[in-house]
């Protein structure tokens, strides 16, 4: 069997496109990656030793400007790019994750009478798969609650899947990740990040944390700065009296390569609310305070926040709202309060979805098998 794969732009679509395409070759089936001129799944897949080739694309501003024009232009040059690949490759299915890129390909499929499938990682879908959705032949949720915002007449194609996460994020144990990233065992783990990129307003609202933690002896922090970040924190905890030779319950990295192992060790995370990320964090079923990004496409990393937070599994602090004393008051109300978060644990983990790559492998299946 062979499948055409596409999505693009951010990794919260180009990584759960690349889980998909990596189990699908371990069931023997070929994959050829579809990807945007220029984009990051560019830099992404091809030293994953999986095929690609790229169409041309263009991000649809959603008002009348003159760059819409262009976008267009783009676009419709990508559809007859991708017509043309997939005429060559003959696909026996194409699925999409989003970004723009997937919109022209995945149209070129449903033109050609290719069996697609979507999927969607926000809780409020993106303007590629909210398009997509009346074309194509089945769509996948993260999020329960996407139902609602997609079209009546396409609710029969919806199935929640969950997420896709790489496996070894759900088999890193927790003594693997003490070792590895030498830490206490008995000590209560806080694990800080804003996404590959960083975020400046958790990096500031932590240094008054550090401030406060500074002698206790129940408590380590990993804080994952953002690459470009990094010196300016390292700067800001100097100018606090912060000596991190002294400090070693706290571990600044301006990136880490082994997510898994942050995740493995962590009580308690601080993190924004992208659909990847929740994902991992609720297949571990790890309590979150979530600062969503506030100029996310649609503010759809808000809607996510606020939906685990409903169900019990994370408190929202809005970035406007953010500030080092309401961060610890969070933060100390959470680790006074065990029974809390052994529940936030509970519900966490009820949203989780680690069988998803599973799940969607075998929805791949049954749909092709239904031609």
């Amino acid at each position: 069997m062979k499948a055409i794969i596409t999505g693009g732009g951010t990794g919260g679509h180009i990584y759960p496109a690349l889980s998909i395409s990596k189990a699908l070759l371990k069931q023997d089936w070929q994959v050829l990656y579809v990807g945007s001129i220029g984009g990051l799944e560019g830099k992404i897949i091809p030293p994953e030793n999986i095929p690609y080739r790229e169409v041309a694309g263009a991000y649809l501003p959603r008002k009348l400007t003159p760059r819409l024009l262009s976008a267009l232009l783009k676009t419709a040059r990508g559809l007859l790019q991708a017509r043309q690949l997939i005429k060559q490759y003959q696909p026996d299915l194409v699925l999409g994750t989003g970004g723009f890129v997937a919109g022209p390909v995945v149209l070129a499929a449903s033109l050609a009478g290719i069996k697609t499938v979507i999927h969607e990682q926000n809780i409020y879908p993106g303007f590629t798969n909210r398009l997509l959705a009346s074309r194509v032949d089945r769509i996948a949720l993260n999020f329960k609650g996407a139902a609602q915002y997609f079209p009546r007449k396409s609710q029969d194609k919806l199935v929640v899947t969950g997420n896709p996460i790489r496996e070894v994020i759900l088999t890193t144990e927790r003594s693997q990740g003490i070792k590895e990233l030498d830490l206490v065992e008995h000590k209560k783990t806080m694990l800080v990040f804003g996404g590959s990129q960083g975020a400046q307003s958790i990096n500031d609202a932590m240094i008054p944390v550090y401030k406060k933690y500074s002698q206790a002896n129940w408590l380590q922090i990993i804080h994952l700065t953002g690459l470009n970040n990094y010196e300016q924190v390292l700067k800001q905890l100097r100018t606090s009296g912060i000596n991190l030779t002294e400090q070693d319950h706290y571990k600044i990295l301006p990136y880490l390569d082994k997510m898994e192992l942050a995740y493995a060790v962590a009580d308690l995370i601080i993190y924004r609310a992208g659909a990847t990320g929740l994902a991992e964090i609720t297949a571990k079923g790890i309590p979150a305070i979530l600062i969503p990004y506030p100029y996310s496409a649609e503010n759809h990393q808000e809607y996510n926040a606020r939906n685990l937070a409903e169900k019990g599994a994370a408190i929202v602090i809005n970035q406007q709202d953010l500030t080092g004393d309401l961060l610890k008051a969070e933060i100390q109300g959470l680790f006074r309060d065990q029974a809390r978060l052994t529940v936030m644990s509970s519900n966490s983990k009820k949203i989780g979805k680690p069988a998803a790559v599973a799940d969607i492998i075998e929805m791949i299946k049954e749909i092709v098998d239904a031609k």
